[in-house]
């Protein structure tokens, strides 16, 4: 089983998709916001469930896609570290990851 954990630059993310989120329904934002942490905790059976990132090709770092959000972490050993949440319509840099 691997150790799921999520970095201070992804749960900015999240908050601040959630504020977003609530500008319009608080109720949606938490449900978001669960859903998220739900699709992570099951990373810690499944690990490499997500697909590799495309902008990068690199096997530990993968995504899992939430509503028109991609979550992305990285994979190693038996650790997945949270990295970013990430607005699906965008292209993914280097400079957006964190400790990549």
């Amino acid at each position: 089983m691997a150790r799921v954990s999520w970095t201070p630059e992804a749960l900015d993310s999240l908050a601040a998709i959630c504020e977003f989120i609530a500008r319009d329904s608080r109720h949606y934002a938490s449900i978001f916001a669960q859903r998220a942490f739900q699709l992570t905790d099951s990373l810690a059976l499944h690990p490499e469930s997500g697909r590799v990132v495309p902008e990068f090709r690199i096997r530990s770092l993968r995504e899992i896609l939430l509503g028109n959000y991609r979550i992305i972490y990285r994979f190693i050993d038996d650790q997945v570290q949270v990295l970013t949440v990430y607005h699906g319509a965008r292209l993914m840099e280097a400079e957006d990851l964190p400790n990549a």
